[in-house]
């Protein structure tokens, strides 16, 4: 049981704090941008570089104003993106050199803050004050994350056409992949036919097409497609995440998904294309027992990339 009066008092500390250091005003720490800005640049500074998700989660903050916060942000220099090594899908945020010395003037005016307002306070005083604030500060961090790890629970994994699965389908492709490998209306447009297609065909029961749902919101999505490449092998096509969701186990929920399936059906041999650059999905292909077993230059979507193909043998 926790006592009302000592809930009241942090409370209230926590209020006084928010105002004094400035949480109020649309600045932050001696600069001209907002609290959530400042915090970014907080963030890459301790860690390096990061992926706009990751912001999403370490911030706390919704994923759209991200996105506006980090294009700001590099339009005016101080941030730069770049392609992850690990998965070409995924762009890596970090501090340009402006950035830093950016970081260094935020440094520099918290220390001051901090320094000037416990300068007055005995030594004794002062660890009672940083021991007390680390403590209640790791305390909300792990009440605020607690929901985030339970998040991928939540997730269900369902079988089958619902209204609407067809355009969030095309939807998410169409978006990742314009940021992530510039393609743009004809792979949208393709792909939006393809599954159109496909899902006229679901009533075949070598068919079938699985989604991540998240509050009834659709965040993933694999299908296999057993009539198209014929010779008695199954097709995995249109396997996507959501940002939230990478990393948290729902992929590899999807993939054991269409890979039970396909050994339900006797499939001969599970295939998949994709292409380089991917290390993230690769990895998780791979340790489902599929090998690269074709690479060549391609643009069937609409941009030259180094097209792969996947292969999974019964």
């Amino acid at each position: 049981m926790i006592d009302p009066s000592v809930v009241e008092q942090i409370r209230s500390a926590s209020r006084t704090m928010v105002r004094e250091l400035g949480f109020m005003r649309t600045t932050l720490a001696g600069t001209e941008y907002s609290p959530s800005a400042v915090h970014t640049l907080l963030e890459l500074g301790e860690h390096g570089e990061r992926t706009a998700a990751q912001l999403v989660q370490a911030l706390g903050l919704e994923k759209s104003s991200v996105s506006r916060m980090v294009a700001k942000l590099v339009q005016l220099g101080e941030l730069q993106e770049h392609e992850s090594e690990q998965d070409g899908r995924t762009k890596q945020l970090r501090l340009t050199e402006q950035g830093k010395r950016t970081l260094e003037e935020i440094h520099a005016y918290g220390q001051m803050q901090v320094s000037s307002t416990l300068a007055p306070l005995p030594p004794q005083e002062q660890q009672v004050i940083a021991q007390g604030l680390n403590a209640y500060a790791q305390a909300l961090k792990a009440s605020r994350q607690q929901p985030t790890e339970t998040a991928a629970s939540r997730v269900q994994i369902t079988l089958g056409y619902r209204p609407g699965l067809i355009g969030r389908m095309t939807q998410m492709h169409a978006s990742y992949y314009s940021r992530h490998a510039g393609f743009g209306q004809f792979f949208e447009s393709r792909v939006a036919t393809n599954i159109a297609e496909f899902a006229g065909r679901l009533g075949n029961p070598r068919n079938a097409v699985w989604v991540a749902e998240d509050a009834g919101r659709i965040v993933g999505s694999v299908a296999i497609d057993g009539e198209d490449l014929g010779n008695d092998e199954a097709h995995l096509r249109w396997f996507l995440l959501d940002d939230g969701c990478r990393g948290s186990g729902v992929g590899r929920r999807l993939l054991t998904e269409a890979v039970a399936f396909c050994d339900r059906q006797n499939f001969s041999a599970i295939q998949l294309h994709t292409f380089k650059g991917l290390e993230a999905a690769r990895h998780l292909y791979e340790s489902l027992g599929f090998e690269l077993t074709h690479e060549e230059q391609g643009s069937q979507w609409g941009s030259t990339v180094t097209e792969q193909q996947f292969t999974r043998k019964r």
